[in-house]
């Protein structure tokens, strides 16, 4: 008996900080707009650009001064990660409504399992132009969208035609479908992973399809043969159903390069007090913490340690972070530093110390309170007083969207 393939699809909203901005104010529209910063002298680095923006080569990430001196006519917007964060529920409720099999993996998209729902829908391809049509509907905002019978396929199907696209991989195609296209829109291949797959010519998926899974294994270990399998097509990952958030994360970037260790000490507080708020929200603890180290020349360390019990303590992710930062910023100047949490567990399934720890922990909750009523400046420690660190964004363990 031969089994019915799946249908998997993927959304993925346009241009979505920028779009929004654009849809609110309609001035914006058909001007290059970047989101990430109030102006292009700042220090961060962009968040989302409009496709008007990108034409003069704006990219996510981009440090802030390099995309206003590709395009000094761009508009400069802070982040309103408020509004944003609302938008985006909005549409995850419009793609509920094809499917409970929903895994949102970032803010502005999501992969959905529609198997089975023919006679709901009328197929992947019907269901797809549908959710499309709702999203501009009721948002004013357009999404591309792929559909295929795996995520691997489904996902890059959807940045093809950007914006406002639609493309459909009939199951049995994905090898000729993958084939032609460039090696580095392939999951797992990056510059280094590209560099070392030159040396054997290959410069297309299809190339990458070709090589011997042998070979592959002795110049990649066991990474090879996976390389190879995505390469012809094949993802068996499933789709999850309602994923919780993976990690919450916070950073800073300052705004004179720094390599103030009291300084440092005391953003990582602001970041830590962000990121265990968060979690205390959220009804989460962490496994692990990491942190993001970024020097004056742009160069990125991260470092993580697991904890012996997972946490939403404030001072334990602070001091872990200490622990990790301190060993590596000797002589250097700090552009940027982040703290993450990672490996998140339900709190209420992890009770047995709490008892001991209930006034610690009734503080932190009472803080939290004053905090989400009169806002995250309400109440800070004192060693904070002077902290310019912005607070997090609502929802700021999801990414901020990649160039869509």
């Amino acid at each position: 008996m031969t089994e019915t393939p799946r249908i998997i699809a993927h959304v993925d909203l346009d241009a979505f900080f920028a779009a929004v901005e654009q849809r609110d104010r309609p001035e914006l529209r058909g001007r290059p707009v970047v989101v990430g910063g109030g102006g292009p002298n700042d220090r961060g680095v962009v968040s989302a650009a409009s496709y008007e923006a990108r034409r003069f080569g704006i990219r996510s990430a981009m440090p802030l001064r390099t995309a206003g001196a590709l395009c000094p006519q761009a508009v400069f917007l802070p982040v309103d990660g408020r509004k944003y964060s609302a938008i985006s529920r909005q549409v995850m409720a419009i793609l509920r409504r094809y499917t409970p099999r929903l895994e949102q993996v970032s803010i502005d998209e999501a992969f959905l399992d529609l198997s089975g729902t023919d006679a709901l829908h009328g197929g992947g391809p019907r269901a797809a132009a549908a959710i499309k049509a709702e999203i501009v509907t009721e948002t004013q905002l357009t999404a591309s969208v792929g559909v295929a019978a795996n995520r691997l396929v489904a996902k890059i199907a959807s940045d093809l035609r950007k914006p406002d696209g639609l493309v459909v991989v009939e199951h049995g195609g994905e090898a000729e479908f993958l084939a032609p296209l460039p090696i580095e829109r392939l999951w797992g291949v990056g510059q280094a992973t590209r560099r070392r797959l030159a040396e054997y010519g290959v410069s297309t998926i299809g190339d990458l399809a070709r090589l011997p899974d042998e070979l592959l294994r002795r110049r990649f270990g066991s990474h090879g043969p996976e390389l190879a399998a995505r390469a012809r097509g094949i993802d068996l990952t499933p789709v999850g159903e309602d994923a919780t958030a993976k990690s919450i994360s916070q950073e800073h970037t300052f705004d004179v390069d720094s390599a103030d260790w009291q300084v440092l000490e005391r953003t990582l507080l602001s970041l830590s007090e962000g990121v265990g708020g968060r979690l205390r929200a959220d009804g989460l603890r962490a496994a692990t913490i990491a942190v993001k180290i970024r020097d004056s020349t742009f160069q990125t360390i991260t470092r993580q340690r697991t904890l012996p019990e997972p946490t939403d303590s404030t001072d334990a992710i602070w001091q872990t972070a200490l622990a990790l930062v301190r060993r590596e910023v000797h002589g250097m100047r700090v552009r940027l530093l982040g703290v993450g949490a990672h490996g998140l567990t339900d709190r209420h399934q992890l009770a047995l110390f709490e008892e001991a720890d209930s006034r610690r922990r009734r503080a932190l909750e009472a803080a939290d309170a004053v905090r989400q009523r009169f806002g995250p400046r309400a109440i800070r420690r004192a060693r904070l007083l002077d902290s310019d660190v912005s607070p997090p964004l609502e929802r700021d363990h999801m990414r901020a969207p990649a160039d869509e």
